[in-house]
């Protein structure tokens, strides 16, 4: 794909209309071309692991710090002020949002229950899909023969 510009808004990346780019990789929209929606850089492990973990159900603070460590095999493990510093980072970006917490709360104190917004799926989504083209290229590219 050849270009001169592109512009970063949000989860979209713009081109202007005089570079060629196939059909699969466009929307056309009036004096721009959008190509498809990424991350406009690769997300951290922390972040990703944070947002997979709401993808089935929201979750509370602390089931999302056991989560994340089972899904990361233990790499990651949070303190609980990491936790919400990420937590409220990812509230202001749109990717989370605030909901009554699901599970069965044996205390009096309110806990808070996050959930993925559509946004932030749209992140995950894509994410994975960023993911799975490094595999498909790394598994290609290792199994060339050698000249």
């Amino acid at each position: 794909m050849v270009c001169n510009k592109f512009y970063h808004a949000g989860l979209l990346t713009f081109i202007t209309k005089s570079r060629n780019m196939s059909l699969d990789d466009i929307l056309s929209e009036k004096d721009f071309i959008f190509m498809k929606p990424q991350p406009s850089s690769p997300l951290t492990e922390a972040t990703f692991f944070i947002l997979l973990s709401l993808s089935p159900a929201p979750k509370h603070g602390y089931a999302i710090m056991k989560e994340v460590k089972v899904l990361s095999h233990g790499r990651i493990v949070f303190s609980t002020g990491t936790l919400y510093g990420a937590l409220r980072r990812l509230l202001e970006q749109g990717w989370i949002k605030r909901v009554s917490d699901p599970s069965p709360n044996p205390t009096d104190r309110e806990r808070k229950a996050y959930a993925l917004t559509d946004k932030g799926r749209r992140v995950v989504n894509a994410e994975m899909e960023r993911l799975r083209s490094l595999l498909t290229t790394a598994e290609q590219r290792t199994s060339e023969s050698p000249s």
